[in-house]
């Protein structure tokens, strides 16, 4: 319980700090165009503290909670957002700075995002397969 309450702060200040640097990223580099890094904020906020504040609401003095499902959940989607954010930033600086890459490591940088974003998609399913299952029990318990 207080581990989602503890991430969900976590994810706050990592949000309200990448959300600094974007703006005053661009303020001084006097770049006013569209970039990756815009999206980093609200991906930390939203995927990140609105998540696990919901889950601490939801889920207090629940089982679920040491469900292995649930603590598989925790650890893949808590390398899987960060890791995701992280190559938006690096992304976001490289569109910022206006560096041309070579293609291969282009491709490398979007190949490392895309699996970020499937770790993510893994550890939202075992979310769901332990809501599923809590779910059950609470049917059997009725």
């Amino acid at each position: 319980m207080k581990r989602n309450l503890v991430a969900a702060f976590a994810y706050l200040l990592a949000g309200l700090s990448v959300g600094v640097f974007y703006r005053e990223f661009t303020k001084w580099n006097s770049f006013s165009g569209k970039t990756v890094l815009a999206a980093s904020h609200p991906h930390l906020i939203a995927l990140g503290m609105l998540l696990f504040l919901a889950l601490y609401f939801a889920l207090k003095e629940e089982t679920i909670l040491k469900s292995w499902k649930y603590k598989t959940f925790f650890i893949v989607y808590n390398i899987g957002l960060p890791g995701t954010v992280v190559m938006m930033v690096v992304r976001g600086i490289l569109q910022v700075k206006a560096i041309t890459l070579p293609s291969g490591i282009d491709a490398m940088i979007q190949g490392i995002a895309g699996l970020f974003h499937i770790t993510m998609a893994i550890g939202l399913i075992f979310l769901f397969l332990a809501l599923f299952e809590r779910q059950k029990s609470l049917q059997k318990a009725a």
